[in-house]
């Protein structure tokens, strides 16, 4: 956007101006200086006159493209919208920051797939797909994340939970939704391929 002002209609009808770049300039400040990605209400917030979603997306689509090929990017994920680097960046920053991300067994990742493809699923319908019993710290492991959380119980004698993805686990996978996970055959040809 230029510097020009954005005209805006005010919640009783009158019109308002709303100088564009310095609404800009607010939200990009808020998006780097915050850890967590920022919701269109929370971002609304920040301006001095009430404000439209497509006016704020508008804005914020201008500012991703500003940053393509910067290094650094501007996400829309589950939760919202989030500054974070670029993958290709990664391998840089883990020197500053040298420990090593956690490593999850195959347990938890499969059980973590499983959960993620077959939602909501109770434990026992995870060790049937698995074969084995899955260790409570597996689950343990995996809500402590913030990754899957129990949404309800299923209506069957002893009220199995049932567990569901979180928003959490699409913001660190950077995605917006489930739909732009793979299909799970192709899931399971890349797993085979990665074991050939």
């Amino acid at each position: 956007m230029s510097g020009q002002a954005v005209a805006l209609p005010l919640s009783e009808g009158a019109a308002a101006q709303i100088d564009a770049v310095q609404l800009k300039k607010i939200l990009e400040v808020a998006l780097l200086t915050t850890p967590e990605p920022l919701s269109l209400a929370e971002l609304k917030k920040l301006s001095d006159a009430p404000v439209e979603n497509h006016t704020i997306e508008k804005i914020l689509e201008q500012l991703a493209q500003e940053y393509r090929g910067s290094g650094v990017e501007l996400n829309r994920v589950a939760n919202g919208w989030r500054f974070r680097a670029c993958p290709e960046m990664q391998p840089y920053l883990d020197r500053l920051n040298p420990q090593k991300p956690p490593r999850y067994s195959r347990a938890v990742m499969e059980t973590l797939a499983i959960i993620v493809y077959r939602q909501p699923v109770t434990r026992g319908d995870i060790e049937e797909i698995r074969g084995v019993a899955v260790s409570s710290q597996i689950l343990k492991t995996l809500e402590a994340r913030g990754w899957i959380d129990v949404v309800g119980t299923r209506d069957t004698p002893g009220k199995p939970e049932l567990f569901a993805t979180t928003k959490q686990l699409l913001d660190d996978l950077n995605l917006r939704s489930l739909q732009e996970l793979p299909p799970l055959e192709e899931m399971s040809s890349l797993l085979e391929h990665d074991e050939a």
